[in-house]
């Protein structure tokens, strides 16, 4: 690297002194400290005891140790190691690639039940972002010798961007059981574990999910190959220390929904409406068997995702987890099922 990199990183404390060598070694708010084995645990870890959103500023980071430091290099595969390297770590390797599990798992919120045998059970478990601005949909397909269950959520109703970290919004989520097969659902939640009203229904009649499979992927294919895709980038601009979007002539990227929200299922037959009234207390949970199931929480209230405590944009201290008080909703009650021993298995 140049001396001025060098000069920055040291400043920035990026770079400490091991001995008599400089050596990587930062610890920072929006970003990785973790390596190969704890990627995976720090992740699930947080969004699974209520601080998914500080999960979700990792994962959006910026600098040394992040997915953005990659991209900013050119990378278009996952790299073996944080720092970039020309001569000793592959640019093509998936050393610290758990984060994609976690996307599916948590982000999305579909993955194999912890107490399963042969796939046959899943849990249903998506977690939301505080701001619409950081994620607004996701969804994802677990596969089991069972069949494919799937998942898919999205902010319906939302308002212009200014408004992404303040107004009340919809919450729409699909689920998809197949035959044969079951799942648990852990109805929605905010981040302190205060539980929401969700309006759940039913397709009286499984619909035809494999056409819906299939023209979805074909008219998603249509739209990459026309590349009708985004037509800007998100750039962090550091002397601004803010993210910018970026316009361009060409487009980027295609976002496709998932096939749960495709046109082909609009003629579902639904059943009655079901609400179920969130609690205060954390815990909710729905047995779902084979089905499509339809689920609406009507007012969910947006608001700002984590921000930076000081000055420094890239290393801050976490001393107010130290000394807080506050350990989290799902510390503090051991009754919930947030400490079913069956939820161990995943982390051991």
């Amino acid at each position: 690297m140049s001396e001025a990199t060098q000069s920055e990183m040291i400043n920035s404390g990026e770079l400490t002194k091991r001995g008599g060598q400089w050596s990587m070694g930062w610890s920072q708010w929006y970003g990785f400290n973790e390596g190969i084995f704890a990627v995976r645990y720090a992740l699930k870890t947080l969004s699974d005891n209520g601080f998914h959103n500080h999960a979700l500023a990792k994962a959006n980071g910026f600098g040394c140790g992040t997915f953005e430091y990659m991209m900013s290099h050119n990378a278009t595969t996952h790299w073996e190691s944080w720092w970039r390297s020309e001569d000793l770590y592959s640019h093509n390797h998936p050393m610290l690639g758990a984060s994609a599990e976690w996307m599916v798992s948590a982000v999305a919120g579909v993955s194999l039940h912890p107490e399963t045998t042969g796939g046959k059970e899943v849990l249903f478990w998506p977690r939301f972002p505080n701001s619409a601005s950081t994620i607004d949909y996701a969804g994802a397909t677990q596969g089991t010798r069972r069949g494919d269950f799937a998942i898919a959520w999205q902010f319906e109703g939302l308002p212009e961007e200014d408004l992404y970290d303040s107004a009340i919004v919809q919450i729409h989520i699909r689920l998809f059981v197949p035959p044969d097969g079951s799942a648990v659902f852990r109805l929605p939640e905010y981040s302190n574990g205060e539980g929401v009203d969700s309006v759940i229904k039913y397709a009286t009649q499984l619909p035809d999910t494999d056409l819906a499979k299939i023209v979805s992927s074909e008219e998603c294919e249509s739209r990459r190959e026309a590349k009708l895709g985004f037509n800007y980038n998100w750039e962090f601009d550091r002397e601004e220390k803010t993210w910018v979007k970026v316009h361009r002539r060409k487009a980027i990227g295609t976002a496709c929904q998932s096939f749960l929200f495709h046109s082909s299922l609009s003629d579902v037959t639904w059943s009655s409406s079901e609400t179920v009234i969130g609690r205060s207390d954390n815990g909710l949970e729905v047995e779902l068997g084979p089905g499509l199931y339809d689920v609406m929480v009507d007012k969910w209230q947006l608001k700002p995702e984590l921000k930076v405590p000081r000055q420094d944009w890239r290393v801050a201290s976490i001393e107010d987890f130290y000394t807080n008080e506050d350990i989290g909703p799902y510390c503090s009650d051991l009754d919930t099922f947030d400490w079913n021993i069956g939820d161990a298995s995943s982390l051991i």
